[in-house]
């Protein structure tokens, strides 16, 4: 069993698709495992070439709910979904992110819509309940843009349970 490799994160490595593309294939000479970590936003640019070489996703869905979704990246659901699924009918193994903010992702209906659409794709290895915190707030405040969760706090244990309990009873591995 391999150990390591190589994950190519952000910001968003899709928007450097080209690039990912040509590091990822250097990988493979290397004999290196390669791991795209992308909210999926921008899936449409994830072309067949980076897929091949690409062994696994980790995959960021904020919210199942598209209103949420909205509010949480000013985006569409939709684009995230659709590349979750082209992953699934290419049989690309996937691990879905989803973080829990007080407030604003712990509605259980959240978490109840990404279980039931994770359990039909058939690749999701896992799935990973990630607490808020607020590490990144300096990042927005470096660059002069109001910071709209400057009064979240982290989840309590249980609810961060609780998440992962509704993953669970769709038959998901959750942490």
């Amino acid at each position: 069993m391999a150990r390591g490799g190589v994950t190519v994160s952000g910001g968003e490595p899709l928007l450097q698709s080209q690039f990912v593309t040509r590091f990822f294939q250097r990988c493979k000479e290397w004999e290196l495992p390669t791991a795209l970590d992308t909210a999926g936003l921008l899936g449409v640019r994830a072309g067949d070439d980076l897929l091949a070489v690409t062994d696994l996703v980790l995959l960021d869905i904020k919210s199942f709910d598209p209103a949420t979704y909205r509010r949480v990246t000013g985006k569409e659901v939709e684009p995230t979904l659709a590349f979750a699924q082209r992953l699934a009918d290419l049989g690309k193994p996937m691990w879905i992110r989803f973080v829990l903010v007080p407030g604003l992702t712990d509605d259980p209906a959240i978490a109840g819509g990404i279980a039931e659409f994770a359990s039909g794709l058939g690749n999701v290895e896992r799935i990973d309940v990630l607490p808020f915190h607020q590490m990144g707030r300096f990042k927005w405040e470096a660059l002069g843009l109001p910071y709209s969760l400057h009064d979240a706090i982290p989840p309590s244990q249980e609810a961060l349970a609780n998440a992962v309990a509704i993953f669970r009873a769709r038959g998901l591995t959750a942490h």
